[in-house]
Parts: C-alpha cells; sequence; structure tokens
C-alpha cells in the first residue's frame, strides 16, 4: 500500500477515502502500540483517535523524502503519548498541591505539648550545669546552629577543639539529662 501517496491526496484535495483507508488500517495498530507502551484502554483509544485527526490536519506538512509514513504516523502517536504523560502528572502535582494547602496541621495533644515544655525545661536545667564552654558551644552548634567552622572562627579556636568540645558536651548533657528524668 502507497500510505504516502494516501496522505498526499488528503494534503492536496482533503480525501475522505484515502483517510479512511488510513485511519481503518492504522487506527487499531496505534492503539495496540498504545496499549503495549502502558496506557490504558480509554487513554490508547483517545490518543489514537487523535493521532489519526493529527494526520488529517498535518497531511501537507508530511515529507515522504524525510521519513515514511509509518514512522510519521508512530511518531505522532508517541507524541501525544508523551503529551498526555506530562499532562497527567502536571495534574497529579497539582492536585496534591491543592490538597496539601488544605490539609489541617496536625493538633498536638496537651499531653504532648507538656511533655515538651517539660523536655525542654530539664535540657535547660542540664544546658546550665555545664562548663561554659561546652554550654556556649552547644547553643551556637544546636540552638542557633551555626557550622562548626563559623563557631571555630568566632571564638577564636581550632576546628577541632570546637568538635571535641561539641562532643564532650553532647556525652555531658546525656548524663545530666538521665539524671533529671
Amino acid at each position: 500500500m502507497d500510505w504516502s501517496g494516501l496522505i498526499a491526496q488528503i494534503a492536496l484535495r482533503g480525501d475522505r477515502e484515502a483517510f479512511r483507508r488510513l485511519f481503518e488500517f492504522f487506527a487499531p495498530r496505534v492503539k495496540g502500540y498504545l496499549l503495549r507502551t502502558g496506557s490504558s484502554e480509554a487513554e490508547a483509544e483517545e490518543i489514537a483517535q487523535e493521532t489519526m485527526i493529527a494526520l488529517w490536519r498535518k497531511a501537507d506538512r508530511f515529507d515522504p523524502a524525510t521519513s515514511g509514513a509509518v514512522a510519521w504516523i508512530y511518531t505522532i502517536a508517541r507524541n501525544l503519548r508523551i503529551d498526555a504523560v506530562r499532562r497527567g502528572r502536571r495534574a497529579k502535582r497539582m492536585l496534591q498541591d491543592i490538597e496539601a494547602e488544605y490539609r489541617p496541621e496536625p493538633v498536638e495533644s496537651t499531653e504532648t505539648t507538656h511533655g515538651r515544655s517539660q523536655e525542654a525545661a530539664h535540657v535547660e536545667v542540664a544546658l546550665q550545669r555545664l562548663p561554659v564552654q561546652q554550654s556556649e558551644i552547644i547553643r551556637l552548634s544546636f540552638l542557633e546552629e551555626r557550622p562548626h567552622s563559623e563557631i571555630a572562627a568566632l571564638l577564636g579556636i581550632p576546628l577541632g577543639t570546637v568538635k571535641s568540645r561539641v562532643r564532650l558536651a553532647i556525652n555531658r548533657l546525656k548524663e545530666l539529662l538521665d539524671d533529671l528524668r
């Protein structure tokens, strides 16, 4: 069959008979291709229809010197499938964003809130019991979230000393917190 000739007839004269022949042959094959590439039945049917409509509308753009008719038709189908997948992903992301926007914040129980405030009080007491050098390092590192290199520059001490003091302070804090509980 001269598929290129049929596409040319559509491009030149809007030949419905040429389109019917192309449609009858390619629509089921394109649908099968789409099913094999992961499309659902409904999606494959829709994209196959869109492919054939694109063939009708773009027949004048077909250049047999560039590609064969079969490759051109399947390229249209492939591109439409890619577009459909992208649209689906965008829609899913938008829906997730909208749902996240309206999702209520989890409410902590009074018991949890009380437990957190007690824990914070214990940590504060334990920090006060640390030597000044260690409590200062812990506050800078964990409460102010400063990097160790910045703490070293701020305090004018070597980076290794900062790391050692952090390690010592954490170990001492663990002991103090265990005693407070």
